[in-house]
């Protein structure tokens, strides 16, 4: 008898006397788990090296589980067969993230909650290449991890392995172990995967939810499908049962940097993320969420979108030139079917290009959030790549580099601390409740004025508006004979400013007064008591 307790993950392993010469070609191991209520689960089994495979479970079912292993080798009776049980108790105590269980899509399909049903607010931060050597383990990786965890970040977006930027097995890619695949992708590098299990299992330990991205797009292209669904099949049995997301890819049709047959590889790669986004739906016992990080839209990535959980964009990183198309993208995917959540997951790193400043980062969070997002992804230029003092990370395949901010100085630019702020206060109210307004301030962006004021809310009960410059805009949403209050927020140090009780007029206007500094500004407007 095994014992576990809810919603924490355990495993085990099964060793076989049979000598396979190419055992991660040559077998397929599952777990078959009846569970307290009668369902079954098929979990998938990793192979650990050698001739062993291990099994990592987690529920949130109290009780016996009852479990038998199948194996695609039927006549080995080592891994074939072998049946057992295993109690799972009731936590004990707070349980963090574990207890809570990875983030889900609500029901009304527009923001995402934990399985116990808890509001999720999606704030990440982009480490494409942590998995790699150059953000060292164990002291670097937890001071960046420490950090992002104090300003109030739930989700950390990195790339398992396969990375963009640079040719496979480039020697920027590797982790203490090596590569995750061998050269010709015959078969993974299992010790890659052990270095890697200690970084994923400590973003869950700290509360973060690790945003998986199986390799950058063009790389379905170099492995083929088939090898493609094995490496996803490793990702679902090596951290399934942690409280993941799945990203299927990174700007998935893009093709390698320096193809010669863009138009065609594009379309074999929308094809190819296609099937394995159903590969993936098929093999994941956790039905954890699944979906695709972008050239534009997650949407236009594959050939069914119905695949996704919710969509991914990427907007641009132009500094304020890329606000126009920021804020329509947003616009498109919130209102598009099926209705899915939307989150901007690369806009604007901070600091790239040399430009893309602290204020910016601001402008996107609230446009995007207030324009429907149901949160918002962060990035630093110089951590996403990992950059070190004295050992920038370099060129790109292209030739030219994104610029030599070392990571131990990207990650207290001041944007990142200022977007934490912004969460904090929205967890203030019942933010999964907001709803875009821009009509309800003038003017407004509708007229394709996007540096305008912004607004969102909760009808008859809340107003947030953001306003990108000092000019307090008319307010026109007010219901007149109820009792409001107003103050203004300082976005890049948290501090409020009092405005005292709102007096509308009859029409449900009501004019704020100008504010007393020059910058921008977030006005919040909430019915008393």
């Amino acid at each position: 008898m095994r014992h576990a307790m809810q919603g924490c993950v355990t495993q085990w392993s099964y060793s076989s006397g049979k000598t396979y010469a190419d055992p991660f070609n040559e077998v397929v191991l599952d777990l078959e788990v009846t569970c307290p209520d009668g369902s079954v689960q098929v979990v998938p089994a990793f192979w650990a090296g050698s001739q062993t495979w291990t099994v990592r479970y987690c529920s949130s079912q109290v009780g016996l589980h009852r479990y038998r292993t199948v194996c695609s080798d039927t006549g080995n009776v080592d891994l074939h067969d072998q049946s057992g049980e295993l109690e799972v108790t009731a936590c004990e105590g707070d349980g963090g993230l574990l207890l809570h269980g990875a983030p889900a899509v609500s029901a009304d399909g527009r923001h995402f909650e934990h399985a116990d049903g808890s509001p999720f607010f999606w704030l990440a931060d982009t480490w494409w290449m942590g998995l790699c050597h150059r953000l060292r383990w164990p002291d670097e990786f937890h001071v960046l991890m420490a950090d992002r965890v104090s300003k109030g970040f739930s989700v950390i977006q990195i790339v398992a392995g396969l990375y963009p930027d640079m040719p496979y097995m480039d020697e920027r890619g590797a982790n203490e172990a090596g590569y995750p695949w061998e050269k010709s992708f015959t078969r993974i590098n299992p010790a890659y995967f052990d270095m890697a299990d200690l970084r994923i299992a400590a973003l869950v330990s700290a509360g973060l939810v690790p945003c998986i991205v199986g390799c950058w797009g063009y790389f379905i292209k170099w492995m083929g499908v088939d090898k493609m669904k094995q490496h996803w099949r490793n990702l679902v049995a090596r951290w399934g049962a942690y409280p993941v997301v799945w990203c299927l890819a990174g700007e998935a049709t893009m093709p390698y940097y320096l193809s010669d047959t863009r138009d065609a590889d594009a379309d074999e790669q929308k094809h190819g993320w296609t099937q394995i986004a159903g590969y993936l739906r098929k093999i994941d016992p956790w039905r954890r969420m699944i979906s695709i990080h972008p050239t534009t839209s997650g949407r236009e990535q594959v050939q069914d979108p119905r695949l996704l959980d919710f969509d991914m964009l990427q907007t641009g990183h132009g500094d304020r030139d890329s606000i126009p198309n920021t804020v329509q993208k947003v616009t498109e995917a919130y209102a598009a079917q099926p209705r899915m959540p939307v989150i901007n997951s690369e806009v604007c790193y901070e600091g790239i290009m040399e430009a893309s400043r602290e204020e910016v980062q601001r402008f996107m969070f609230w446009t995007c959030v207030l324009s429907g997002a149901c949160g918002h992804t962060y990035g630093a230029n110089g951590i996403w790549q990992v950059n070190r003092r004295g050992a920038p990370y370099g060129p790109s395949p292209h030739g030219s580099s994104w610029g030599d901010r070392p990571w131990t100085e990207a990650y207290q630019l001041p944007g990142s601390g200022e977007l934490g702020l912004a969460k904090k206060l929205l967890e203030q109210y019942e933010w999964w409740r907001l709803e875009p307004h821009p009509e309800w301030v003038e003017p407004n962006g509708l007229g394709g004025n996007y540096r305008a004021p912004y607004a969102a809310g909760i009808p008859d009960q809340l107003i947030i508006i953001y306003m990108p410059g000092p000019q307090a805009p008319l307010v026109k949403a007010i219901k007149p004979g109820v009792n409001y209050t107003a103050f203004y927020w300082d976005p890049s140090t948290g501090v409020r400013r009092d405005l005292g009780t709102v007096c509308a007029g009859e029409d449900g206007g009501w004019q704020p007064p100008k504010p007393t500094i020059f910058r921008d500004w977030v006005l919040v407007i909430e019915r008393a008591g």
